[in-house]
């Protein structure tokens, strides 16, 4: 099973839209295109080869705990109130991730979107929530890449959680006004540094319960300095919602 992995990932670059789109189409598999579908475009071996995130993370980091707030936690806690991820950030989902946020494989975002739903309705009220807001990208950054990542995902999950309700899906007003070098370039302390003073809302938050979407939280920076913008701008509960969880070394 990890070698053929191995093949789709090493030759996925080669593959346009459409072929990639075709895959999905057929009942097989889109990592090992050998056996039959069983969900999100994955058969089950493949499924169970996927870091998924454990039962037993911190409810407010994401980081590994015992179910509850971790040490660090308690004692400096960040500004957003929970984290969900699907995964952790390792072999295979992170060369996924990387061929899907730079465009290689952009019909990933309909897998993430959908186990990212999944994630949340096993473990959150929805309902609970006001908006979806996906991590904004400078606009600088969004016309090199062609496309923000992390809204992808959010249209598909927005999609999924709301169905015939109102979306909940808000992605034009946080706004990343400045633009800083990439965040996996720097370490901690310059990821604080740098993503201070990023973020815009342009929007009365007053009283409400958000969940920002995004594809990986590594040490978290980016999302805290956001979920700080958007508790100055008056809402009262911040989530994380991501695709995957980077675990200290």
């Amino acid at each position: 099973m990890k070698q053929t992995i191995n093949n789709w990932l090493k030759n996925s670059h080669l593959l346009n839209i459409k072929s990639i789109a075709s895959i999905f189409l057929k009942p097989h598999c889109f990592l090992c295109a050998t056996n039959r579908t069983q969900k999100h475009g994955l058969c089950s071996g493949c499924l169970n080869d996927l870091t998924w995130a454990p039962a037993n993370s911190c409810l407010q980091c994401g980081l590994i705990s015992d179910g509850n707030l971790c040490g660090s936690c308690i004692s400096s806690p960040p500004d957003f109130n929970a984290t969900h991820a699907v995964f952790i950030y390792a072999y295979p989902i992170d060369t996924m991730i990387q061929r899907y946020k730079y465009g290689t494989s952009l019909s990933l975002s309909h897998a993430f979107g959908q186990l990212l739903n999944e994630k949340i309705r096993l473990i959150n009220n929805v309902d609970a929530i006001d908006l979806i807001i996906p991590m904004p990208m400078h606009p600088t950054r969004l016309k090199e890449r062609g496309f923000n990542q992390a809204l992808e995902i959010a249209k598909v999950l927005d999609s999924l959680l709301c169905k015939s309700k109102i979306s909940k899906l808000d992605y034009k007003n946080a706004i990343r006004k400045t633009l800083t070098p990439p965040q996996a370039s720097l370490p901690l302390k310059q990821r604080v540094k740098n993503i201070k003073g990023a973020f815009k809302i342009n929007k009365d938050l007053t009283g409400k319960r958000i969940a920002i979407v995004d594809d990986v939280m590594t040490t978290g920076a980016s999302l805290n300095e956001l979920a700080k913008t958007l508790k100055q701008a008056g809402a009262t509960h911040v989530e994380c919602w991501v695709i995957a969880r980077t675990l200290p070394h």
